[in-house]
């Protein structure tokens, strides 16, 4: 847990330090360009993160339901919730076919966690635990949170480096302009939003570690886990699932990702999501 907090950490005052620099370099195109990009940046990220539970349950075309509607599936979030000591989260079905789940909302008062029917249906009943023990552990851990500041920072350096781009090209002749370096304006226009990419995505597989080890350790084993992601990565392959990409990453599976794919290198470092085959390792090693 130390670890994996640590690294969380050190992540996110790296892409602060990152803003900063990028802020510093390219202050000679425009200071106002680039508070106008910074500016943009955090209400579209402020509002996602709003209006985060919207957006998802839309996204998959999930429904809000009851006790009454599935009284086995809501005793089991429950029991989730009370062993966990967290509020009892709204609760939703998508009617997707592919086994999968995700969690949102700004935080453990104002949860959804969402399952959708191909997990109900496909998984045994102590996968299902597992996996929605997962997407809970998302919700005490805050990481609707954590990942709506990283995704701030990333898009307000993107915002940032395009706003440079533009006043360097078609600004005033003023005297910041002139001392400007245009190559390293460019480079750093293309380079920047790059590696806060990486530092992002750095920042969500950590997390997708974090709720592993704590699903494992609120069920008192991290065996029904593994076998649900290695059960849940075969059969995701065979039922496609159209997600809008930005809301991808919330789930506990890569909705878009194909089945047992060995990313590496620049791949892996641009995922979402830690491999499967390392998850499972590392949750069978509990």
């Amino acid at each position: 847990m130390f670890k994996n907090t640590m690294k969380t950490t050190v992540l996110l005052a790296g892409l602060g330090g990152l803003i900063v620099a990028v802020a510093g370099i390219l202050g000679g195109g425009s200071s106002a360009s680039l508070m106008i990009g910074l500016v943009i940046a955090l209400v579209m990220v402020g509002g996602s993160y709003w209006f985060s539970d919207k957006l998802a349950l839309k996204s998959a075309r999930a429904r809000v339901i009851t006790e009454e509607q599935a009284p086995e599936f809501y005793a089991m979030i429950r029991r989730l919730t009370e062993r966990a000591d967290l509020p009892m989260p709204t609760v939703a079905i998508s009617p997707a076919e592919q086994p999968n789940a995700f969690a949102t909302g700004r935080g453990p008062k104002h949860a959804v966690v969402c399952a959708t029917e191909g997990l109900l249906q496909t998984l045994p009943r102590e996968e299902v635990e597992a996996v929605m023990a997962h997407e809970l552990m998302h919700v005490k851990h805050r990481d609707i949170l954590i990942g709506s500041v990283a995704a701030a920072i990333a898009t307000a350096i993107s915002f940032m480096a395009q706003m440079a781009m533009f006043s360097s090209m078609f600004g005033g002749r003023g005297r910041d302009r002139r001392d400007s370096n245009p190559l390293i304006m460019l480079a750093v226009a293309i380079l920047a939003p790059i590696a806060a990419s990486l530092i992002q995505m750095a920042v969500s597989r950590s997390r997708e570690y974090e709720a592993d080890r704590g699903a494992a350790e609120l069920l008192g084993t991290g065996k029904p886990l593994a076998s649900a992601l290695q059960r849940i990565e075969v059969i995701a392959a065979q039922r496609p699932m159209a997600v809008q990409p930005a809301q991808a990453s919330a789930y506990i599976h890569n909705p878009l990702a194909e089945a047992r794919s060995s990313k590496a290198g620049m791949a892996k470092m641009f995922s979402t999501h830690p491999s499967t085959e390392e998850r499972i390792r590392r949750l069978l090693a509990m």
